[in-house]
């Protein structure tokens, strides 16, 4: 190893061992690394000089060695590149380019990243005019080493020629290419899952506003920003607290990683928490505090940016250089004492909110009536006066005026946010303050509950809108058929407002909204509904993805607790902007299918009774649609409908109904010995859609999970099905390893091989090896329904997902004597909830004995650290 070598390890071993023993301090330990890191490059500088001496050098061979970027910041993360620039007087001399190339040859030798500049003072000027990153790195460029003359010309002549006059055009150029990395890394300061440096709300947000006060002010430190009054003195605090708290995250992320890692992801966050010295607290993790307060730094961030720029731009406007924030330019009719200032809602006077706290709740209703921008300066002082809003929380007009702003049909959400980053959403509702920022720890949820909230009413006004028809024809339809819709957008705010207490947050929830709807001015029928509503959210969901709905018990449970028509098709609507909520992707067309089939039976139920009368028209109405699409005769269709029950034909689309009707047939033309016929085709929500035509045996549904298994695909939803002749009819979706469909056609023939052959062995396949790299902690847990049917036992196991776990759970059932009717797969990000309709050999419900015998197989199988079992034959 060479010299360098060992001085870069010992500067990071020290800035190690500084962060395990204050790691609240990044930032002080990351401008020490950039200290420690100029050591290293001047000395393989100055090696390089030494290397090749130049007793009396020309005009032309002169280097100066500049830093750039965050070193040239002065800032550096233990893993961060080195970005150096070398400034020599005219193009390359011999002499510069030996020194720099043994310069920049040291580096690399000591494995460090660097990356590199060779420039002209001319060359950098006019790259400088045109790309913006050029200039900004020039704008915080620092002289390291050599020709500092050289230096101090040419950054002179960077601020006399390129920033001077240009103040304007930098700060409309940055907050486009701000906009454009938000959108690349997620758009959101509330992703579970944050880019520290990149993402909305992060370390580069801050360094915008830097580069921003550089360029227009020539400031040279945060503390720069008030001098030049675009931050006060709170803002400051605030603005270095936040910069404190995200170096701290960075460093201990590249500490735990060991390498450039600007991806919060859920492997590092406990660890990163532990770090931090957070402690569980009663129905909060200490992941989920650390992890609250990231967000809520995140969203200061965003904060400090709207006040500045507010600033910012009238500095400029009053030199006739504004950089165009957005405005809207509609005139209001009312503006109930506020006045607008280029468009946008505004103060007439600094004291104005003060002087009436309701007019905090007044500035956001008035500005979602008229869809009016709210003034970064009012906003400012929302975010001031916003503890005023204590005093008005039981008032009517208050009240009445919140109630407006959550029921607007014209995107609520962009006011309920604005409110909420105002920190006056959560005064007025406490409730509501305790889920700001509040994550939840896992692979499913995209979002804080809070922004999760906002988002699902946002959504549920674009149903009211129609925008969402294609989409959501049923729920649109439904939206204008209910009786109260402020019962509906109250229940959609409340839903989740229990979350991160101890306790079960539905039943918590339903506490909160019979205490708050009054309040609202809800009456007792809407607060009722209110309250029920929260408390049963999940209810049709859970039915939907985790119950047989051929069995009547599921509805008969269902439509008991729902008991009307108006509840129905409130849960309906609740359920869907639920659920898309979460984040992109996880509402699918699978979900849609089951949720509009549990919501039909169940509302005929409501409206017929117990006739079914609308059950078998349905089914009746699918086979004559398959038929004539099939182009079968009546006697071959009639013969196909006859041989599948009742349950198969409401549960699969049209798709499938017609693949399944055409392998059936091709299966039954083959002459000679029955074989399985397996399809692995065709793709849907992306997953890869498999279709198997089998004799039914026992251990039938195990060779599947373990076939698929085998050939490295997991089933990520199954529908079994036997026919009225004995043949097992099973449609699944798989994925691969990395969650994506089958798009190679090798591909899926290996999958069907693989799962041909688990069909077709003399005795039971070995079970695959358990796999697991989860960073989640979940005690595997097994629920008996006794009552959930009438005819079958229902089995629910939760668990971490992992490969082969359907196939370990199916074995389970399988040795425990137990036959599998009905199966109904579900992941929740990193949790699987698998539900299993059981009979025994002779097909009853399971007796006492026959659950103790398999529950705990069930828990057995479903931990994730079992060694490879060979299956019995």
């Amino acid at each position: 190893m060479t010299a360098l070598a060992d001085r870069l390890e010992q500067a990071r071993a020290a800035m190690f061992a500084a962060i395990d023993d204050c790691p609240s301090d990044g930032r002080l330990h990351a401008r020490a690394f950039s200290h420690a890191m100029d050591e290293i490059v001047r000395a393989a500088f100055d090696d390089a000089l030494a290397a090749y001496p130049n007793a009396n050098p020309s005009s032309g061979e002169r280097v100066s060695l500049v830093a750039l970027g965050g070193y040239g910041r002065g800032e550096m993360a233990p893993f961060s590149d080195v970005d150096l620039m070398f400034l020599i007087p005219q193009p390359r001399t011999a002499w510069c380019e030996q020194v720099i190339e043994a310069t920049l040859y040291a580096l690399w030798d000591a494995k460090l990243k660097v990356g590199q500049a060779i420039r002209t003072p001319g060359e950098l000027l006019q790259l400088a005019r045109s790309d913006l990153t050029v200039r900004t790195a020039m704008l915080e460029s620092r002289f390291v080493g050599g020709d500092r003359d050289l230096y101090e010309e040419t950054a002179k002549r960077f601020r006399d020629e390129i920033v001077a006059g240009s103040a304007a055009e930098f700060v409309a150029a940055k907050l486009a290419e701000r906009d454009e990395r938000h959108e690349k890394f997620g758009d959101s300061r509330y992703l579970v899952e944050p880019n520290v440096k990149n993402g909305k709300g992060g370390l580069r947000d801050l360094h915008t506003l830097l580069w921003v006060g550089r360029y227009v002010h020539g400031v040279d430190s945060t503390k720069g920003l008030v001098a030049s009054g675009l931050l006060t003195h709170a803002e400051h605090a605030r603005f270095d607290r936040a910069m404190r708290f995200f170096w701290s995250v960075r460093c201990l992320l590249h500490r735990i990683a060991g390498r450039a890692e600007e991806r919060l992801s859920f492997a590092h966050q406990r660890e990163l928490a532990t770090a931090l010295a957070y402690a569980d607290r009663p129905g909060k993790s200490a992941v989920e505090r650390f992890m609250q307060m990231y967000f809520l730094q995140a969203r200061t961030v965003g904060d400090l940016t709207g006040q500045f720029l507010a600033q910012l731009d009238e500095q400029l406007g009053s030199k006739g250089r504004r950089f165009a924030l957005p405005t809207f330019l509609r005139r209001p009719r009312r503006l109930g004492g506020f006045v607008i200032d280029r468009g946008r809602l505004a103060l007439p006077h600094d004291r104005f909110l003060r002087e009436d706290p309701v007019r905090l709740i007044a500035l956001f209703a008035l500005a979602a009536r008229e869809k009016m921008e709210i003034h970064p300066s009012a906003m400012r002082a929302a975010t001031r006066d916003a503890r005023l809003v204590d005093r008005v929380r039981d008032d009517p007009t208050a009240n009445a005026l919140f109630l407006e702003v959550l029921t607007t049909r014209d995107h609520p959400e962009l006011v309920l946010r604005w409110m909420n980053e105002a920190n006056v959403f959560g005064r007025f509702v406490p409730d509501f303050r305790k889920v700001v920022a509040q994550m939840q720890f896992d692979m499913y949820h995209h979002y804080t509950v809070d922004e999760h909230t906002i988002r699902a009413v946002g959504l549920l006004a674009a149903l009211e809108r129609g925008e969402l028809s294609a989409d959501h024809p049923l729920a649109s339809a439904l939206f204008r058929q209910i009786g109260s819709r402020r019962t509906l957008y109250a229940a959609v705010l409340l839903h989740d407002i229990a979350k991160g207490r101890k306790g079960d947050h539905s039943i918590l929830g339903e506490e909160v909204a019979r205490e708050l709807c009054p309040r609202l001015g809800l009456d007792a029928g809407e607060t009722d509904t209110v309250a029920w509503l929260v408390r049963h959210h999940l209810m049709l969901s859970r039915t939907a993805f985790k119950r047989d709905l051929a069995d009547p018990q599921t509805i008969d449970d269902l439509v008991a607790a729902v008991q009307s028509p108006e509840r129905l098709r409130l849960l309906l609507l609740l359920t869907v902007v639920d659920i898309r909520a979460v984040g992109p992707g996880v509402w699918t067309e699978w979900k849609r299918r089951l949720i509009r089939n549990v919501f039909d039976l169940a509302e005929e139920r409501l409206r017929l009774g117990y006739k079914r009368r609308g059950r078998s028209e349905e089914v009746a109405a699918r086979q004559e649609q398959l038929s004539q699409t099939l182009g079968w005769s009546a006697s071959a269709a009639r013969a196909h409908a006859r041989r599948l029950p009742d349950s198969y034909w409401l549960a699969e689309g049209p798709d499938w109904l017609l693949d399944n009707a055409r392998q059936i047939a091709a299966a039954e033309a083959e002459i000679g010995e029955r074989r399985p016929s397996v399809l692995v085709e065709g793709e849907e929500e992306g997953a890869t859609r498999v279709s198997i035509f089998a004799p039914d045996r026992p251990g039938l549904f195990y060779r599947i999970c373990a076939g698929l298994a085998a050939g490295g695909a997991s089933i990520v939803g199954a529908r079994i099905h036997t026919t009225r002749d004995g043949m097992a009819l099973d449609n699944l979706l798989i994925q691969d390893g990395q969650g994506r469909p089958y798009n190679d056609r090798r591909r899926r023939q290996r999958v069907a091989r693989a799962l041909t052959a688990a069909l077709e062995s003399e005795g039971l396949p070995a079970l695959p090896p358990a796999q697991s790299t989860s960073a989640f902690a979940l005690a595997p847990s097994v629920t008996i329904a006794e009552g959930a049917s009438r005819r079958f036992t229902v089995v629910e196991v939760r668990a971490v997902d992992r490969s082969g776990l359907l196939a370990a759970l199916a074995l389970a059932i399988h040795d425990s004597g137990q036959v599998i009717h009905s199966a109904h797969i579900a992941t929740y990000g990193e949790k699987a909830v698998d539900v299993f309709y059981l009979t025994n050999a002779q097909g009853r419900k399971l007796a006492a004995a026959d659950i103790a015998v398999l529950r705990p197989a069930l828990l057995a199988a479903a931990r994730d650290d079992l060694a490879p079992v060979t299956a019995a034959a």
